[in-house]
């Protein structure tokens, strides 16, 4: 099955449950299979309506129980979750791993066909990443410590591990706060520009001491450093969306939103 294909069933399948969850439109290789969930299609209530995701938010067990085998209908697995804590480990994926505690990490790669990697989400940014030969898949948390840190970079070096080649991967931005509503203080744009001094174009001066942030410029800057210039993805806003999207700074009590990616089978 190609790409193509695995594209067509899920925005099939999709449609015909009346969603409006994401099918990353990039490029790609056979064999790699990516959905993003919005805040519709769930059960959850009140400020968490409807698609909670997050374990930590507080959810009603049967709710967030339901929310998730929703999701993993449209799936070859259930998702494998991590324990996020924003930082940049990389959890390398196995189908034994699905037995064992969630592992501690921000990122996960995989090369085993139908293992899901996973995250959740409220405003950071989510990135997937696939190489060409459609070897091995990663996902990234990237909310603004982890990207400082480097968690793209150390996903790009667990992928290149499994035989990937950093030249040949491609990656996508998924929904994330957009640059006119990230508000940050001088320490978020001191740790971007330390090393690149070119990221004070991502920052917008916003207020006595308060900048901006473009999270979807920051990354495409730490990707392309990094050898990977096929970047798709990057727009829209987690915080002006509220009909679709979670946001924590909008909402600081909320749900998460999912996204994964994964090997298919031939």
């Amino acid at each position: 099955m190609n790409r193509q294909t695995t594209a067509r069933m899920l925005v099939s399948g999709l449609h015909a449950s009346g969603l409006d969850w994401i099918v990353p439109d990039w490029p790609a290789p056979a064999h790699v299979g990516a959905l993003v969930t919005t805040r519709r299609g769930g059960v959850s209530a009140g400020p968490l309506a409807a698609m909670n995701l997050g374990r930590k938010s507080h959810d009603e067990p049967s709710a967030l129980a339901e929310n998730r085998r929703r999701l993993a209908a449209f799936l070859p697995s259930p998702p494998i979750w991590l324990e996020q804590v924003h930082g940049t480990a990389v959890a390398t994926l196995t189908r034994e791993t699905a037995i064992l505690p969630a592992p501690v990490a921000d990122a996960a790669v995989t090369r085993e066909r139908d293992v899901v990697c996973a995250i959740l989400t409220a405003d950071c940014l989510p990135v997937l990443f696939a190489d060409r030969a459609g070897a091995a898949v990663g996902i990234a948390h990237a909310g603004w410590r982890g990207l400082a840190a480097g968690v793209l970079e150390a996903t790009i070096a667990a992928l290149a591990a499994l035989g990937a080649h950093r030249e040949d991967l491609v990656a996508w931005l998924g929904p994330a706060i957009g640059p006119t509503r990230f508000e940050v203080g001088a320490d978020v744009r001191d740790a971007f520009c330390a090393d690149d001094d070119g990221a004070a174009t991502c920052f917008t001066p916003h207020g006595q001491a308060k900048w901006h942030a473009d999270l979807y410029g920051l990354a495409r800057r730490r990707l392309t450093r990094s050898g990977v210039t096929r970047v798709s993805g990057g727009g829209g806003c987690t915080f002006t969306d509220e009909a679709r999207f979670f946001s924590h700074r909008r909402d600081p009590q909320t749900g998460r939103m999912a996204a994964t990616v994964w090997l298919t089978r031939e």
